[in-house]
């Protein structure tokens, strides 16, 4: 059998040692302080059931959803799937020209024929077992496109047919890989409803899948590290997620970085103030794009979808809000005035500034920005974004507030609100800016380096104290030479060796090396733990 060069399926990616000390630092820190502020982590299972997940995230969303093929012997069974297709692959043969307005002789179809696979060829190669069922169902799916065929003008009925997509895949697939953390953690909510103490505060970080067009920073495979209370309508959670955001960023070495914040509500209101009600996402989609694209693509986007020139006069004020903080929400009083929605965003959007203001901020620039109109599907009330002001990254955090995420599970009305750190950015972040801790690559702190046997004998007590001290330690094993040795701790960064051969057993006087500085001294096997844990 020929070698089969080693790779990892496109969109995903090994990790290190040295890349793994370096994650589970940002992980690690980030779950310190979710825990500081009352969340409990869970995990749900790496596979869900595929109802679980399709139809939550919308039509673009459940294509990129990774379906797991049954196991069994659905597909093996070939002589049961002869029986059922067989019949319509003869019917589609018979019929197809007929439906498609071509005369039936040869040539005619040698028109089409060159262009795909007829009915005729795919049914001899069903019949030859050249093909298996999910190859069956895409050309004959392709045939029908070639043809500009309706199934429905053959004759057949839709079970019948039985190879619509979505219908092929549910029947061969009854499971999928997580999409995201949130729709299986509104399941989870909803399954242990009985056994969970509300508010329930969880966090959780576990890798996610999507059939997405791998790119540069864009996984198939990546982590989301998210926190989520449910069961409470407080804005004191709102406030509580911005305090995370800043403790847990400022531990991780950032110095520059905006929370930005703004509210559904006050969007529905833009919306309802100009007579757009119904074209709110087309209105908050296009001043998203303020940044990217200026105030005159704004204007120009917006006139595409119907707004008027009164509209623009009427939005442009509340798009190029200046001012601090509270003189953007007095802007925004004035300009909503006559909007009950718009003004409880405000009145929302002050009390967690209140909140703040009582818990002053480490770190973090809090900003109300009116054109962050991110997750607009789900989100009812407060919307956060997070981006750091030290590289041109997007962002690397957001979140907001959600009425009925587990309404789609059949328990209506329980409020929540959660985030997200973007885990992988905040990677290239402190990569960037060398925020690692110096020894972050360090996992070893002592390697004891020994020569025979009798040296190998004489470490293990030692050994064993350094790690009943919490002093991470290897013990080289014996027979190498003292180059490979430390060789070895220089690779690994190993940042102190004990070398221990005949003069030291004798002596009891141990040969202790600062691997940084170079500095060599003789210490007891008591002397080098007393200074290791000092």
């Amino acid at each position: 059998m020929a070698s089969i060069k080693p790779s990892v399926p496109k969109g995903t990616r090994d990790f290190s040692p040295a890349e793994m000390v370096k994650r589970n630092y940002i992980f690690d820190t980030i779950k310190s302080v979710f825990r500081k502020y009352g969340y409990q982590q869970i995990e749900t299972p790496t596979m869900e059931n595929s109802s679980t997940l399709m139809g939550k995230y919308g039509e673009e969303g459940d294509k990129l959803i990774f379906k797991v093929l049954d196991s069994g012997d659905y597909i093996s069974n070939i002589k049961q799937q002869y029986d059922v297709f067989l019949p319509i692959l003869t019917k589609l043969t018979n019929n197809a020209f007929k439906a498609a307005n071509i005369p039936g002789n040869e040539a005619d179809r040698e028109y089409w024929t060159n262009t795909g696979e007829t009915f005729s060829v795919v049914k001899q190669k069903w019949i030859a077992k050249e093909i298996d069922l999910p190859e069956l169902l895409r050309l004959l799916e392709i045939n029908l496109k070639v043809l500009n065929i309706n199934p429905d003008d053959l004759g057949l009925v839709p079970t019948e047919l039985g190879f619509e997509s979505k219908k092929t895949t549910s029947a061969i697939s009854e499971k999928a890989l997580r999409y995201d953390l949130t729709v299986p953690f509104a399941r989870y909510v909803v399954q242990h409803q009985n056994e969970i103490t509300f508010p329930f505060k969880r966090f959780q970080v576990q890798p996610v899948w999507r059939a997405d067009r791998p790119q540069r920073g864009r996984y198939r495979e990546f982590y989301q590290c998210d926190a989520d209370v449910v069961g409470s309508d407080s804005l004191l959670n709102e406030a509580e997620f911005i305090l995370i955001y800043d403790e847990a960023l400022t531990k991780l070495g950032l110095k520059d970085f905006s929370i930005k914040i703004n509210n559904r509500k006050i969007l529905s209101g833009i919306a309802q103030v100009i007579d757009k009600a119904d074209n709110i996402i087309d209105l908050t989609v296009a001043i998203d794009k303020l940044d990217k694209i200026g105030l005159d693509g704004v204007i120009k986007e917006l006139l595409e979808k119907g707004f008027t020139d009164a509209d623009i006069d009427k939005l442009k004020p509340v798009i190029l809000l200046e001012g601090n903080n509270t003189e953007k929400l007095a802007s925004l009083r004035e300009a909503l005035a006559q909007s009950e929605i718009g003004l409880k965003g405000c009145d929302e959007i002050e009390t967690v500034f209140g909140y703040i203001e009582r818990c002053p901020l480490q770190t973090a620039k809090l900003e109300l920005d009116i054109t962050l109109a991110r997750g607009l599907n789900y989100y009812t009330g407060a919307i956060f974004e997070v981006k750091t002001n030290e590289v041109n990254m997007g962002s690397i955090g957001g979140g907001g507030r959600y009425d009925d995420l587990t309404g789609m599970f059949g328990l209506k009305g329980l409020t929540g609100a959660g985030i997200s750190f973007g885990a992988d950015r905040i990677y290239d972040v402190l990569e960037e800016l060398n925020l690692f801790p110096a020894d972050s690559n360090q996992t070893t702190q002592v390697l004891i380096c020994n020569f025979d046997k009798d040296g190998e004998l004489y470490s293990l007590p030692l050994l064993q104290e350094l790690r009943r001290n919490n002093i991470n330690t290897e013990l080289y094993p014996a027979g190498a030479k003292i180059k490979k040795q430390m060789d070895y701790a220089n690779n690994k960064n190993i940042p102190y060796v004990v070398v221990i051969g005949g003069d030291e057993i004798q002596t009891s006087l141990l040969t202790f090396k600062d691997m940084t500085s170079g500095v060599q001294e003789k210490l007891t096997a008591d002397e080098i733990v007393a200074k290791l844990i000092q």
